[in-house]
């Protein structure tokens, strides 16, 4: 169905409250000193004149943060490495001691009773540094020369594991009559939300809670880690948030400055409060993205897909991030893409650079394997003479092959690819093509049609996810959840789920997510997990709040459980004509139920096919067309699942044509520390998506649903990329990596034209 989005007249008419409003009473202000350079050793920091400063209270440097403990951030890079090896995880104190590592990276906070004089004194602070040479580029860094950043890490290299059987995919290779190659660069970005990073701790020194006002995805996967970062108990950890202005991914985290603010709060005696700027986001927020990828694919004579194996090298920034393991299980589950490949490899080298530390962005890994699969049977195709519909069809996972098994050991639950196939080239009016390339050609124009078809794996669990339903005595029903959205329209969706589960309007059903004190159990919003499990979870709950009602009318009722029926938001009866409305079960108080399960990964899949223009004389690129045929099971509200296709669609067209974190290579220094200098998508790259569904139904989701949240993302940057490759193909550009700028084509058809004879 479509409607209004219950939380957007809040939001649009300037009534929420992001991590920045919270305010406490006697409240001091934080100012992080970050460091200036790459790579140094701390010789000493020199505090004197600016614990002297007009109105600051404290200063803390590295030292105060060893003494304290916070030395060890949390992470969950568990795969087993190569000869039964695992990660080495090197220490990252909350504030830098002894070496910085990246430019940005917090090693004094400033405490003061304003935020100015906080800012101004951290200037007084005086640093002795022994400078130390970089490596910002993964290979590089991978070098026996390079420099190393961790003295216990061995040639900055964190881990080696690998997936698949590389046994199996030698034999395929040998024996196939067409090897397709290709290296990819899955370039670094900045997921730059809308709202900064923000920050208030306060201690209460009676009972040793401490409570943060931080914008986050979910509270235990945070609680989690602030607890294992700071070696205080979950129990003693409250959070309280409203409104949150984009994740994406990057504020599932616990990063070092929450506890150096824990450690500030408690000395201090009082609440500490701390907002970034938008450079200290570009420079210490957790990037995204940053694989580079070698790949190969083996074929028979017919075009069929025999093997694929990759080799990866995963840029993790200086450090481990708690949440760097999707970009390898991601990769790994959906290696096969949507095609039966019978044999799969990929080896994986994570490696530390002297850049900012990597973590989940939109799709986490999913986008990249995506983008490296499609790429590559693009390329396939082009090799052959096959046309690159053709070459797709030929290699699908047919429909009854699901539930289906790939090399790497994931399981598809179902999908109807080719269906999927034939509604998006109606939609996209493929056959009309060439008559549009000929008008463009005409005009002096390079056109170019782009595909990709992919599949993706939500975030699933292992745990089990609560949701707590309430009721009152006016039949207001309150949903407690513990994910947190960030503009995904949950208190939408989730309100829709009970309202219909439980036949009442959706105004009876208010939503509350992440509410103080919660001791609730389940997931961060993250990985499109939130509506197939915490929406599951809403269903469970308000069936379980109906059987629980049944024995409680059977007992108003004087009759048997077994004899009640519920429809509409009423018990009854065929043997009597009374009716007991669902408010009355809370006449006598509130009555409240926590419905509780464990659902795994669905599949969502979908085909996206763009169409667009090069100019050649002057290497910008635009789109014309943009048709997406996508298949997230049941759909609960069609304008959200519209919304976020188009808005992952829009992330991937920034990837594509402009998004791209640089470092100087010398120096480490970043160049694209603003909006000035770091491109993000605008309004008018993206003409209006042409949408249509193809759901097949979720064996895993009670709903039939699966996750939409990444889909968009996912698919669109191989397609956009596809798509420009496509119009330079005739040019002879077989390859340009990411990003696709005006100058990086330009240049591009300026060489090309002058190989041609």
């Amino acid at each position: 169905m479509r409607g209004n989005r219950v939380e957007d007249m809040r939001l649009i008419t300037g009534r929420g409250k992001f991590a920045s409003d919270w305010n406490a009473p006697g409240q001091l202000y934080g100012y992080f000193l970050r460091a200036d350079r790459a790579h140094a050793h701390i010789l000493s920091v020199d505090i004197q004149h600016t614990v002297k400063y007009p109105r600051v209270t404290h200063v803390f440097t590295g030292m105060d943060a060893i003494n304290a403990g916070y030395t060890r951030m949390p992470h969950t890079l568990r795969f087993p490495g190569i000869n039964g090896t695992q990660a080495l995880a090197p220490l990252r104190p909350a504030l830098a001691h002894g070496k910085v590592r990246f430019v940005g990276e917090a090693l004094a906070l400033v405490v003061a009773s304003s935020a100015a004089a906080a800012q101004d004194a951290a200037d007084l602070i005086e640093i002795e540094y022994r400078d130390l040479p970089c490596v910002v580029r993964p290979e590089e860094a991978l070098a026996p020369n390079a420099p190393r950043l961790h003295e216990d890490v061995p040639g900055n290299l964190t881990l080696e594991t690998e997936a698949g059987n590389a046994q199996d995919v030698e034999k395929a290779f040998a024996v196939a009559a067409h090897i397709t190659r290709l290296k990819v660069d899955v370039t670094r970005v900045a997921p730059s939300p809308m709202e900064p990073r923000a920050c208030l701790v306060a201690y209460d020194t009676v009972n040793g809670e401490y409570t943060f006002n931080l914008c986050m995805q979910g509270v235990t996967t945070l609680r989690k880690q602030i607890s294992a970062y700071s070696q205080v108990p979950e129990k003693l950890l409250k959070f309280d948030v409203r409104d949150v202005g984009g994740g994406f991914g990057q504020r599932v985290i616990a990063y070092p400055e929450y506890c150096a603010l824990m450690l500030a709060a408690k000395t201090a005696g009082r609440p500490v409060k701390w907002v970034s700027s938008r450079v200290d986001g570009f420079l210490a927020d957790a990037h995204g993205r940053a694989n580079v990828i070698d790949a190969e694919l083996a074929l028979d004579r017919d075009g069929k897909f025999l093997a694929m194996r990759m080799h990866w090298i995963n840029d993790m920034g200086a450090y481990l991030a708690p949440s760097a393991p999707g970009h390898i299980r991601n990769t790994r589950t959906c290696m096969s893409g949507v095609y039966h490949i019978p044999a799969l490899y990929a080896n994986y080298r994570v490696v530390f650079t002297n850049t900012a530390p990597i973590s989940s962005y939109r799709g986490a890994g999913r986008p990249d394997i995506a983008y490296a699969v499609e790429r590559l049977v693009n390329q396939a195709a082009a090799e052959l003479g096959i046309d690159m519909v053709e070459i797709r069809r030929r290699n699908f996972i047919p429909p009854e092959a699901f539930p289906y098994r790939t090399g790497t050991e994931s399981v598809y639950e179902n999908a109807d690819l080719p269906g999927m196939l034939i509604k998006a080239l109606k939609l996209a009016d493929w056959d009309g093509y060439a008559e549009r390339r000929a008008q463009s050609a005409a005009s002096g124009m390079l056109r170019g049609i782009g595909i990709s078809c992919v599949i993706e794996n939500t975030g699933g669990a292992q745990e089990s996810e609560q949701i707590e339903l309430k009721l009152d005595a006016n039949g207001i029903v309150t949903v407690h959840t513990v994910s947190k959205s960030q503009g995904q329209g949950h208190e939408t969706t989730q309100a829709m789920i009970v309202a219909d589960a439980l036949g009442i309007p959706r105004e009876q059903v208010r939503v509350v997510q992440c509410a103080a004190g919660s001791t609730l159990e389940g997931h961060h919003t993250g990985g499109s997990r939130s509506t197939v499990g915490a929406g599951s979870v809403c269903y469970v709950a308000a069936q379980k709040l109906i059987e629980e009602g049944k024995a409680l009318a059977a007992l108003e009722l004087k009759l048997e459980p077994s004899q009640i029926r519920y429809a509409k938001g009423e018990f009854y009866s065929t043997e009597i004509d009374r009716r007991l409305k669902l408010a009355d079960l809370a006449k006598s108080g509130e009555k409240s139920v926590i419905g509780e399960g464990i659902f795994g990964s669905t599949f969502p899949n979908g085909c996206h096919i763009v169409e667009l223009e090069v100019d050649p004389d002057t290497g910008v690129t635009r789109i014309l067309s943009y048709c997406v045929v996508d298949d997230c099971g049941v759909i609960i509200n069609h304008a959200i699942v519209e919304g976020q296709l188009h808005g992952g669609i829009a992330q991937g067209a920034g990837q594509v044509f402009g998004e791209h974190v640089l470092y100087e290579r010398a120096t480490g220094q970043m160049l694209t520390a603003s909006f000035m200098d770091y491109t993000m998508p605008r309004a008018g790259w993206l003409p209006a998506p042409s949408m249509e569904v193809h759901p097949t139904l979720s064996t895993v989701s009670p709903l039939g649903i699966k996750g939409v949240g990444e889909s968009g993302c996912t698919a669109s940057l191989p397609a956009l990329a596809n798509g420009v490759l496509d119009a330079l193909r005739a040019l002879g550009i077989l390859h340009l990596d990411l990003p696709l700028t005006p100058s990086k084509v330009w240049h591009a058809i300026q060489v090309a034209r002058k190989a041609l004879p």
